[in-house]
């Protein structure tokens, strides 16, 4: 039976995905013994601390007069970050900048881009894009990035990023030589958001609390630097708080708004798994009470191989009304390594980098707690929001909203207060919601993993998104339409 399991696993493979399999397991952990990561990947670099940039390729974003830059900006003499810069349709010169990472860790920020919410959209041919109304890139300059170094077009050390932490420094440096290139440099007073997906639940705290520390070690004057105007912190379906997080995937195996994924001996025996002396649970607790890489890695190797893997049956993890292989989202690989050279990359794109992956494996860096960065950002005053779909398994609204209600914030009484109400866009119900202050969840209906890859009712793709990411990008709470 487990043979048959790990078969059935091993066709979500077959599709596009942000979290690697290992050995049949999601999210495993390679045996150190067999992992041997490559030191480096090798290009040629220009000077340290400069931008080497296509402008305007005429790919992707079509708009007449809208401005946009790829390329690289060289962190060291052989480590660089890819990256693709969009200006927005309207009013590029007051613009807010919003940045956007993927998850993984190790999956290129170029999927949010092709499959999400880009200027363009791969089409399900694979090989063609067509234009997006609803780009995030309308009311805002949005700058997609692959990182660590390693992910997507991105080149160098592969064994240099191991932790979001380390990673959060990675992007600081990214973002000083970014902003300091007079192209780019009337965007150092735009405010400034980062919105992330998946494992974005640890990166985007991490960064943001991150760049807030580095901004108020400026103004102390211990370092030098451009302060980063962060106002906007977003995170779609997030792992930020595993120990919270991971009795959501028994929840939502035996019950969601679909169908179950898999028996109810199955699920009977991830909850052995969880709650045992030794188990899932404990594991996770003693990785957060300070634990070494090893303990946190082992962690991370026995919860997915018990709970998060069994209990995903043979449904696509992103999208569960669907059964394994899912063609959608369709794959941009061909097409984006078709025009790379055009658009200023080097190297070969791939999706997901495993050796980036195995580095974070190592570090146990999945099971640690995210969750005091979000309350640090939070509390700073900075706009967030945590949103969802119902459909997606991998990092499933139980889990997500039980993070939510974990939280420790100005703003958590106030949540805690407040009933779900509809949320509509045209008038028509798409989700449900909830604000405190500048704190604001929503959970996006008949939405997968990449939530503005989807449709829902009568509404176009990418429009419940749109207007979420619009309204908090205005620094507003979520409204209903």
């Amino acid at each position: 039976m487990r043979a048959l399991l790990f078969a059935a696993i091993s066709l979500v493979a077959v599709r596009a995905s942000q979290i690697p399999l290992v050995d049949g397991i999601i999210g495993g952990v390679r045996n150190p013994t067999t992992f041997s990561p490559t030191q480096l990947e090798t290009a040629t670099s220009a000077a340290v601390g400069g931008l080497r940039i296509v402008e305007n390729s005429g790919f992707c974003e079509t708009t007449p007069g809208v401005y946009q830059a790829s390329g690289y900006a060289d962190l060291t003499s052989t480590n660089s970050l890819w990256f693709w810069y969009f200006a927005a349709r309207n009013n590029p010169a007051t613009a807010p900048l919003a940045l956007w990472f993927n998850g993984g860790p190790g999956s290129s920020s170029m999927i949010g881009l092709f499959q999400e919410h880009g200027p363009c959209r791969i089409t399900n041919d694979s090989s063609t894009v067509v234009n997006n109304p609803f780009s995030w890139n309308n009311d805002a300059n949005v700058l997609y990035i692959d990182q660590p170094v390693g992910v997507g077009f991105s080149y160098g050390s592969l064994t240099n990023v191991g932790t979001s932490q380390q990673a959060a420094a990675d992007v600081w440096t990214f973002m000083q030589i970014f902003l300091s290139d007079s192209r780019f440099s009337d965007l150092q007073s735009r405010s400034l958001a980062i919105w992330t997906e998946s494992y974005g639940g640890h990166y985007g705290p991490t960064f943001a609390a991150y760049f807030l520390s580095q901004n108020a070690a400026i103004a102390a004057g211990t370092i030098s630097g451009i302060k980063l105007n962060l106002q906007v912190l977003g995170v779609g379906d997030g792992l930020t708080n595993p120990l919270v997080q991971y009795p959501g995937y028994i929840t939502y195996a035996g019950n969601n708004s679909y169908h179950p994924l898999v028996s109810s001996n199955v699920i009977s025996k991830a909850q052995t798994r969880w709650s045992e002396t030794g188990g899932c649970k404990d594991q996770i607790t003693a990785c957060n009470n300070g634990g070494s890489n090893s303990v946190c890695s082992s962690a991370q190797s026995y919860c997915n191989n018990y709970i998060l893997s069994p209990l995903a049956g043979n449904w696509d993890v992103y999208y569960v009304p669907t059964a394994n292989p899912d063609p959608y989202p369709p794959s941009f690989t061909n097409y984006i390594n078709s025009i790379a050279s055009q658009i200023g990359a080097t190297g070969t794109w791939q999706e997901t980098n495993t050796n980036v992956y195995d580095n974070f494996a190592a570090t146990g860096d999945w099971m640690r707690n995210s969750a005091p960065n979000l309350q640090t950002v939070i509390n700073a005053g900075v706009r967030t929001i945590i949103y969802d779909g119902d459909a997606d398994y991998i990092l499933n609204f139980y889990g997500v909203e039980a993070m939510v209600d974990n939280l420790t914030t100005t703003y958590s009484s106030l949540y805690h207060q407040q009933a779900f109400a509809p949320y509509t866009v045209n008038g028509q119900v798409t989700g449900q919601y909830k604000n405190a202050g500048t704190f604001s969840y929503v959970r996006i209906y008949g939405a997968g993993h990449e939530v503005p890859a989807y449709e829902y009712g009568t509404l176009p793709r990418g429009q419940a998104a749109f207007q979420m990411f619009t309204q908090i990008m205005s620094n507003q709470p979520l409204v209903p339409t």
